[in-house]
């Protein structure tokens, strides 16, 4: 029995690895889906204090406190920072990281500096609420910025969505012991249409070791493609 713990993107919350928890736990493991702090069901924690550093606390105090070991922990997009950081506060509880469509950071990186145009755009359509700046606010339409058409897929997203806070996407990622980070095995699932994007030796180097897959889908692929994303997520239970 395998261990996943799944984290969401900017904006969204645990609820969004709906589908893909189900049919892991299904296949007999246990699946967790955190919803990090100021998003969701947490959105009516304060907001002006919360950046990367809380979002990777969250995620390394649910690995303590539900004492969870050998995990594959699964970042989407904004989550892939917060993935690695909880990585390196949490070691040994670690057996692979997994990097959904997900920011690739390195030590001393922000979200920012690895995707500035992209959440520059995001950023003009935010707004200032009680002093706290808040991107990627819900809309009907919302779900449209992150890939998905399906119209009763965009009405669920669009009652679930909420404001992030922008000073985590600015935050530099500060890792304690780097060289032990990179040192775990890393797989990386993405959307065909991002490959170009990425790294080209990243992307070589994961493609030969075997731990590359492409999905020709929006970037919710978990919301997308649920199927495909745990048929590869149960690929690494072994």
């Amino acid at each position: 029995m395998a261990t996943y713990v799944l984290v969401h993107g900017g904006g969204h919350g645990g609820w969004c690895y709906r589908k893909v928890t189900r049919l892991l736990r299904d296949a007999g493991h246990e699946a967790y889906a955190p919803t990090l702090s100021g998003l969701a069901e947490r959105s009516h924690l304060p907001l002006d204090e919360i950046g990367l550093d809380t979002h990777v606390q969250d995620v390394a105090s649910l690995l303590h406190y539900e004492d969870l070991h050998d995990v594959v922990l699964v970042g989407h997009s904004y989550g892939g920072m917060v993935v690695t950081g909880a990585a390196d506060r949490a070691l040994d509880r670690i057996s692979r990281l997994v990097y959904l469509d997900a920011a690739n950071p390195l030590h001393g990186q922000s979200l920012r500096d690895i995707a500035g145009p992209i959440i520059e755009a995001a950023r003009e359509f935010g707004e200032t609420v009680a002093g706290t700046e808040l991107v990627l606010l819900p809309s009907p339409e919302a779900g449209m910025f992150f890939g998905v058409t399906d119209p009763a897929d965009l009405a669920w997203m669009a009652t679930r969505l909420t404001g992030h806070p922008w000073r985590s996407f600015e935050d530099p990622l500060d890792l304690r012991d780097p060289d032990a980070v990179y040192a775990l095995p890393q797989y990386h699932i993405v959307c065909t249409s991002t490959l170009a994007t990425r790294d080209p030796e990243l992307v070589a180097a994961a493609r030969q070791a075997g731990r590359l897959w492409d999905i020709d889908t929006g970037h919710d692929l978990m919301i997308t493609e649920p199927e495909a994303v745990a048929d590869i997520l149960l690929t690494m239970a072994n």
